[in-house]
């Protein structure tokens, strides 16, 4: 592994840390510039939204928006890196607080980023999250 190679893998992990930081944070803008403008985002397997970076975006700012705690932990990051381009898997595991509810509920899966190059360095051109488990405690707030 030469230098560039390890530069190039700490930038790749960095937009990783940056893009749950800025979900947990509801920081859109920065959600943003994480991702070419062309960039496609699925987040399907999840129940919710498939499109663009922009419709994502905007779909994520009113769908979390009632959320009332969420973190993100990314591990075991895995990447392949071919020039400008590279291909990364990455697991998550994410404890929330969804709306009305005195529990917490937990989910995990992987994210599936491709990413190139820019001069802004390095941006995801597609993301698909890859659900594989769900937990909820299914009980509402009573008030």
């Amino acid at each position: 592994m030469d230098i560039q190679e390890i530069s190039d893998r700490l930038e790749i992990q960095g937009l990783l840390a940056k893009y749950a930081r800025a979900v947990d944070t509801r920081d859109w803008d920065l959600w943003r510039s994480l991702f070419t403008e062309d960039a496609t985002v699925d987040y399907s397997s999840a129940g919710a939204i498939a499109g663009t970076r922009d419709e994502v975006s905007a779909w994520l700012e009113a769908a979390l928006g009632a959320m009332q705690m969420m973190q993100h932990f990314i591990s075991n990051v895995e990447i392949d890196i071919a020039g400008d381009t590279a291909e990364v898997r990455a697991m998550f595991y994410n404890p929330m607080q969804l709306p009305g509810m005195s529990e917490l509920s937990f989910c995990g899966g992987y994210y599936h980023h491709s990413v190139v190059r820019t001069p802004a360095g390095w941006r995801s051109r597609a993301l698909r999250e890859e659900n594989a488990w769900f937990t909820n405690p299914l009980q509402p707030v009573e008030n």
